[in-house]
């Protein structure tokens, strides 16, 4: 098994991150260092990561959590900052990895699993999953503004997917909007309201595909549901076969 899809079955990062901990000099083989990512991990091979050894999980976690704002996507944050994981019931020994990210200033639906798989089926960008989010912007939002976000918007040279941006309201002189875009750059959201000069004082996502945070309290966590999760699994399974013609 390759190393990155290795070491996301054992719940240590999606498969982005794995590579990333590789890069980083963080993972050994059978007590040498792995500096490739073509590096094809064997079934009596011993993987370590940071000196702890890692095996894939044997059951597959799938969580919801409605992350507060004022906390990080990490483990662990050297400003001695709360952590999502601070608000996730885990069993000893069981590791988890977000699906995504939230910044520390936003909140809202974040998902966490030990299954590269899933992870990947969800982040690839040729998945489209849309995301949808709840802005709360700096004063009133011209109607030409909204059009530009609908359109896309040039974010470090490279321009964004068009997206679903509708005006549901004003609150206290300010504006809520809602945004559904179908990628997942750092900060998007807010970069792309800050190039049409705009500043977002609130951020919450509220959905990640057919998922909604419903009635889950802010800080609290559960499961998916069977259906949940194969709804992901079915929607990958058919695409494949369109993509092969069958």
């Amino acid at each position: 098994m390759r190393i990155n899809r290795y070491l996301a079955s054992c719940g240590i990062a999606s498969r982005r991150g794995s590579e990333q901990l590789v890069r980083d000099g963080k993972v050994k083989c059978n007590g040498r260092p792995v500096e490739t990512l073509a590096f094809d991990v064997g079934a009596r091979d011993v993987v370590t990561v940071d000196g702890e050894e890692v095996r894939p999980a044997e059951d597959k976690i799938y969580l919801m959590l409605n992350k507060p704002k004022g906390c990080v996507c990490t483990a662990s944050d050297d400003r001695g900052r709360k952590t999502v994981y601070d608000y996730l019931d885990l069993e000893a020994g069981c590791r988890v990895f977000p699906v995504g990210r939230l910044d520390y200033d936003s909140e809202g639906l974040l998902l966490f699993t030990n299954d590269g798989d899933f992870a990947n089926r969800l982040t690839h960008p040729s998945a489209g999953i849309e995301k949808t989010y709840l802005a709360r912007v700096e004063g009133e939002i011209d109607p030409e503004k909204l059009e530009t976000l609908r359109r896309g918007v040039v974010l470090d040279g490279v321009r964004t997917r068009p997206a679903k941006v509708r005006l549901i309201g004003a609150e206290d002189g300010d504006s809520r909007v809602e945004v559904i875009i179908s990628e997942g750059r750092n900060r998007q959201v807010r970069r792309m309201f800050e190039a049409v000069g705009k500043n977002v004082v609130f951020l919450k996502r509220t959905a990640v595909g057919p998922l909604k945070l419903g009635g889950l309290g802010r800080g609290a966590c559960r499961p998916l549901t069977e259906r949940e999760i194969s709804y992901f699994l079915v929607r990958e399974d058919r695409s494949e076969r369109r993509k092969s013609g069958r």
